[in-house]
């Protein structure tokens, strides 16, 4: 292999790379054993451990829960005028850390360039033994990019970040989001295909910080995600969605999902694709998220969604603490969240009267994986697609996912260790919750969709916020209702993330194209309710 040094730095957003971090790279990416030498393992590990994927204070306090929580209600939030302003500078650090690398792991394209400048400098026989790296590298840049799409709509990908390997610098055009979802799947397919008989390397074992190196969770993940995306889109281009769907559901051999194996009392570890941070930035959670007001109980999923159905998932979603103004926490009688139609007078006077998130699942939990795909998504996603379209039992994946998201939720809660778990509900409870009016699979077609969106989205939580926002767009559901603001222009919520200004300044020419696009009203493709 040649000996290469890779310098590169992401030019605010431009979207290109340029010379600048020789040293940072080579620190960081250098293998172990060729100490001078940049390598697809240490790049890949560099993807992985990402602060926009595992539930890193900084990501969670200055993006999940100031964004896409707040306009999916998965969270509480301070009731006040600028509630649903974008912070452009929270947005725009979170735009250019999907675009540049750096020192927290972020950066999946950028890095994922200089992977291809490595790839194509090695030898036939070298590619070979070494394209598990970078196929495994293409799936989760095209999850990540997936979500930048539902961010925010055209993006720039396709020329972004090409100076590491064209050497040539140039500003990078806007692709078409409808087109980069289409590409997406095609290539989410390839790399399932390539996995269904790649061989096992336990280099790859050692850097492949999200699977351990097992080559079946990479091909169910690229799979799972490519039916994300495929339902995702199943309103605006029904025909292709559900041809490609019913293919993927009628032939589990050839296309596995992360689905638990159909099992309610799963494993999360063994079989959903969690990451693991390899640094601590999980823990205590709590004392930033007081200051925000998203350290509550949302009213939507605990008053109207979880208490009538005495949900089991209660005990470790929440504690029945509140918080008092000077800093005490109080117990409480019972779970009761906050309404949403409270003032923020109202809520900084009554935080002591109601329920928070859970400190041994969430707030205080060191060991808190962050959820790329669940079984029990992957289930909801199987339960609209057969209620939909026909082809398989409905029912039975809709209660597996209820099942399995109530397993998941205790798996962790069981992982904390500065706290005593919770046991897991019995049987009777669990099918109890199950058969009771608010949660069985009865009623009109219409109506067992809704118990499908609305379980998928309390599954979310503000973890997977991205996701239950866009979830939320997609399907009207669950109807929540949000206080109007009196900020003039901000009074609800967007229906997308406009760009950051430095993007909008710096790349001009080619914002000029999405200029008439970028606004908090303009729906994402997949959005036509």
């Amino acid at each position: 292999m040649k000996k290469l040094i890779i310098n590169f730095s992401l030019f605010l957003s431009l979207l290109t790379v340029i010379s600048g971090c020789k040293k940072d790279l080579e620190e960081k990416f250098n293998n172990p054993e060729k100490a001078t030498e940049a390598n697809l393992p240490g790049l890949l590990t560099g993807i992985l451990n990402n602060d926009r994927v595992r539930p890193s204070y900084y990501n969670v306090r200055t993006f999940l829960l100031v964004q896409p929580a707040v306009y999916s209600q998965t969270a509480s939030f301070i009731s006040a005028n600028s509630a649903y302003q974008q912070n452009d500078g929270y947005i725009e650090q979170y735009w250019n850390n999907f675009y540049s690398p750096n020192a927290n792991g972020s950066g999946v394209l950028g890095m994922y360039r200089s992977m291809e400048l490595v790839y194509s400098s090695l030898s036939e026989t070298e590619k070979a033994s070494q394209e598990v790296f970078i196929q495994a590298a293409r799936i989760v840049l095209y999850d990540q990019a997936s979500q930048m799409v539902d961010l925010w709509g055209d993006i720039p990908f396709t020329e972004a970040a090409s100076i590491v390997n064209t050497n040539t610098f140039s500003y990078a055009k806007y692709d078409n989001q409808k087109d980069l979802y289409n590409y997406f799947i095609t290539e989410l397919d390839k790399s399932a295909t390539y996995f269904s008989t790649a061989a096992s390397n336990s280099i790859f074992s050692k850097y492949d910080i999200l699977s351990s190196g097992n080559l079946d969770k990479w091909r169910r993940y690229a799979n799972s995600v490519r039916l994300r995306l495929l339902m995702r889109m199943s309103n605006s281009d029904e025909t292709f969605a559900k041809t490609e769907v019913q293919k993927m559901l009628a032939s589990p051999t050839q296309y596995p999902l992360v689905d638990g194996g159909n099992v309610a009392n799963y494993s999360p570890i063994a079989s959903d694709i969690l990451l693991r941070p390899l640094t601590n930035f999980t823990s205590n959670l709590r004392d930033g998220l007081t200051e925000i007001g998203s350290y509550y109980a949302p009213d939507y999923m605990l008053n109207t969604v979880m208490l009538p159905a005495n949900d089991p998932r209660i005990p470790v979603i929440f504690d029945k603490y509140g918080r008092t103004v000077s800093g005490k926490f109080v117990q409480n009688a019972t779970y009761r969240a906050m309404p949403i139609t409270f003032t923020s007078t109202q809520q900084e006077g009554g935080f002591a009267d109601y329920a928070i998130l859970d400190s041994a699942t969430f707030l205080q939990n060191q060991y808190l994986p962050g959820p790329v795909i669940t079984a029990p998504e992957v289930n909801f996603l199987k339960a609209e697609a057969f209620e939909r379209w026909g082809g398989g039992d409905a029912a039975a994946s809709y209660e597996m996912a209820v099942r399995q998201s109530i397993t998941y939720y205790y798996y962790l809660n069981s992982i904390n260790t500065g706290f005593t778990a919770v046991p897991a509900p019995d049987a009777n409870t669990v099918n109890a919750f199950i058969a009771s009016a608010a949660t069985a699979y009865t009623g009109s077609s219409a109506q067992k969709l809704v118990k499908i969106w609305n379980q998928k989205w309390l599954h979310f939580g503000f973890l997977q916020s991205v996701q239950a926002w866009s979830e939320y767009r997609r399907t009207g559901y669950p109807q929540l209702t949000f206080p109007v603001q009196t900020l003039t222009g901000f009074e609800n919520p967007p229906v997308r993330l406009r760009y950051p200004t430095s993007e909008r300044s710096l790349n001009a020419a080619n914002y000029a194209a999405v200029q008439e696009k970028d606004t908090r009203t303009t729906k994402i493709f997949w959005d036509i309710n």
